[in-house]
Formats: C-alpha cells, sequence, structure tokens
C-alpha cells in the first residue's frame, strides 16, 4: 500500500534553522519544473519532519474528480486516457480542489506496490481493464518521497527514474498494458554514513542541500521549547502558526502566478554560465537548473527578474552535488562555489561594464523577507543593457 501523510503535522514555518533548506523546498513548490531534491544529513537534524510539513504550505491543486490519477481537468497533456476521451468527447468533466499531499514510498516497497498492477483474472472474466493504482498513481501532481534514498534498490530506482523523466507510468501484464500520468515532485533524504547514491539518481535530483545540526545554543533552546509545546498540544501549536501558513500559502500561490514573467537578462544568464564553466561542472543540466532556481526565489519575493544574490543562492542547491571533468573532480564545497561566483560575478561585471555593488544576501535573508514583508508583486522595469543597475543592487 502507498502511504499518504494524515498525521497532524510539525509547522513548516514554526522550524528553526535550516533556511537553505526551506528555501530548496519552497522553490520547487514554485516551479516543480526545477526537478527533485535530495536532502543529506545525519539523523536527528528533521529531515522528514520539514519535508512532511511543507504539505501545510502547498497551495490546493484542481483535479477530475473521479479520477483516481489526480488528473488536470484542463490539460489533457496531463490525463490519463479515460479522462482524455471524455475530454475530446465534449463532456464536461467534474472537478474539485483537493490539498497536495505528501506521498511516502515506504521501505520494503515492491514494484507492484510502485506501478501499480493490472488485474487479470477481472480482465479475461469480465472483459475490462482492472488497473489497481500503486504509488505513481497517487504521487502524480504531488510530492513524492523517499526517506533512505540511498538504500533504495536498483530496479525501484530505473522505474521512478523512467517515470520521472517521461511523466508517464506504464504497467505491461500477459501483453496488456496501462498508462497513466506521473508528473510529481522527487524529494529523497539521506544519511550519507549509510552509504553512497546512484549517480544516475542523483542527476536527476536537480536540487541537493546538506543539513547539520545547529550550534548556536539559543536556536537549539527555541527547538527543545517548539518541540514540546507541539508534543502537549500540537493542535494548539498549529493554530499559533496558522496565520504565518495561510500567508506562506498564498505567497506561493502569486509566485507560481508571476513565475512565467520573471526574467533572466543578458548579465545574469552570463554569470550562470561563467560560473559553471569556472567550476568545470559536467553537462549543461546545472545551468538550467540555476536559472529556474533562481526564476522562482525571485517570484517567491514578488520580483519579475533575477539578481546575481538569486544566482548565488541558487548555485549552493544546485551545484553542491554535482560532477565535474567527466567525474574527475569532486563535487565542489560551499566554500568553492562561493569563491567561483564572486570571480563570476567580477568577470560579468567587467564584460558588460557595471560598477554598481552586488549584495549579497544569505538564505536567513530571505526566509526573513519571504516570511514577514507584505505579499506584494513589484512593478516590472523596463531597462537596456546598459542600465540594469537593479541585478546589482
Amino acid at each position: 500500500m502507498f502511504v499518504l501523510e494524515e498525521e497532524i503535522t510539525y509547522p513548516f514555518v514554526a522550524f528553526v534553522g535550516q533556511d537553505l533548506l526551506k528555501l530548496a523546498l519552497l522553490a520547487i513548490a514554485t516551479n516543480p519544473s526545477i526537478g527533485g531534491l535530495l536532502i543529506r544529513g545525519e539523523k536527528g537534524t528533521g529531515k522528514s519532519v520539514i519535508v512532511r510539513g511543507l504539505a501545510d504550505v502547498l497551495p490546493p491543486i484542481e483535479v477530475v474528480a473521479d479520477c483516481i490519477f489526480n488528473c488536470d481537468p484542463h490539460n489533457p497533456l496531463m490525463m490519463c486516457p479515460r479522462c482524455r476521451e471524455r475530454y475530446y468527447r465534449g463532456e464536461k468533466l467534474p472537478t474539485k480542489k483537493v490539498k497536495m499531499r505528501v506521498v511516502t514510498l515506504p521501505i520494503g516497497a515492491t514494484e507492484d506496490m510502485v506501478l501499480g498492477t493490472i488485474d487479470i483474472e477481472k480482465v479475461l472474466r469480465e472483459g475490462e481493464r482492472a488497473f489497481r493504482p500503486g504509488i505513481l498513481a497517487r504521487a502524480n501532481r504531488n510530492i513524492l518521497y523517499i526517506d533512505e534514498i540511498n538504500l533504495l534498490p536498483d530496479h525501484l530506482v530505473d522505474i521512478i527514474l523512467d517515470a520521472a523523466a517521461m511523466g508517464w507510468n506504464y504497467v505491461e501484464r500477459e501483453n496488456i498494458s496501462f498508462s497513466h500520468p506521473a508528473r510529481f515532485i522527487l524529494i529523497g533524504t539521506m544519511n550519507p554514513e549509510e552509504g553512497d547514491i546512484r549517480p544516475q539518481l542523483l542527476d536527476r535530483l536537480a536540487l541537493c542541500v546538506d543539513v547539520k545540526s545547529i550550534n548556536d545554543p539559543t536556536l537549539r533552546a527555541e527547538i527543545i521549547e517548539r518541540n514540546i509545546k507541539f508534543q502537549e498540544d500540537p493542535l494548539s501549536f498549529r493554530e499559533h502558526y496558522k496565520k504565518e501558513t495561510k500567508n506562506l500559502r498564498r505567497r506561493i500561490i502569486l509566485a507560481r502566478e508571476i513565475l512565467h514573467e520573471v526574467t533572466i537578462d543578458a548579465p545574469i544568464l552570463f554569470l550562470i554560465a561563467e560560473l559553471c564553466s569556472l567550476l568545470s561542472v559536467d553537462g549543461h543540466r546545472p545551468d538550467i537548473v540555476i536559472a529556474q532556481t533562481a526564476r522562482a526565489l525571485a517570484a517567491l519575493e514578488g520580483r519579475r527578474y533575477v539578481d546575481p544574490s538569486d544566482i548565488r543562492l541558487a548555485s549552493f542547491m544546485a551545484l553542491i552535488h554535482r560532477t565535474r571533468k567527466g567525474g574527475l573532480l569532486e563535487p565542489p564545497s560551499l566554500e568553492e562555489i562561493d569563491e567561483a561566483f564572486r570571480k563570476a560575478l567580477k568577470e560579468t561585471k567587467a564584460r558588460f561594464k557595471i560598477k554598481a555593488k552586488a549584495e549579497q544576501r544569505t538564505a536567513a535573508d530571505y526566509m526573513r523577507s519571504i516570511l514577514t514583508k507584505p505579499i506584494v508583486v513589484e512593478k516590472k522595469s523596463k531597462t537596456t543593457l546598459q542600465e540594469e543597475q537593479h541585478f546589482f543592487r
């Protein structure tokens, strides 16, 4: 059986610290086309809990009310065969709004549990296709969460990678086949001490964040206090953060609405390319991931333009796990990424003759802005290449 997170979860907005991880989660929630997220860290750092808490701030999605695959009622390309046939027939599909969910792949899941199964006996007996949905069916247009993803059996890795790449799940038994959409946000967590992750799967996880225990005693005390309050009265604790949760959900909704308007002008594109070139990162996927993540960060702040600070934070998430020079070099550290960013920024300024100083904001700065500032969309300013000073505030 698939597992849906129905228990009372710890509020996302109540988490102390781990700001880069929060930003990564909000970025893929805003722009699912970024791809998946890998969270690496030791036990007890709240990796699983914060992923489950993400469901609190996810906006609802509109689905076909009588379809088990969460089909998009307005996009035939994201419909199962039955819904698509009804759509093209001119039938008015019943709709409803549902909460996005975090669907967990249970430990010990089998291939049939993931793919779903076709009831051959029923087909032979009644002459109809009887498909029993699996985890991928439930994960469509939701989040697929895999704890200890590095311990996932190879054959299940291949199944999930195929579905993630194609956006569809195909099941075939005894020359009888069935397919359904399977577009999901993949999030995996792992403890590096328990083994490595397959390079093929690592490449499919667009972003990666390493989490560590917080050493600041004041923040650790705050974590203790909040967790005790949650355990004693989870409903009251969640009510205390209800307003912040609602505001963050509204901000994600707004960010999704303006995402397609967020532009990346020539100096910023060059900055991304120069950064990845300096680090000798393999392939072009990392460059694209940085750009898409930066657009999501800008949209979350209500901006329609990307600036260097967006690129810096996005590169921390997109490059920390990337192979370099055909695998001859280890992935870059955060310090190496930051140093390369500074060099790339200097080269960008020289090439485009930009003299303004770029502000380098931290993940904590972004989270404060997202959680506390009024939800307002900045007006889009039209500038020429020589006047692009707004990128370097």
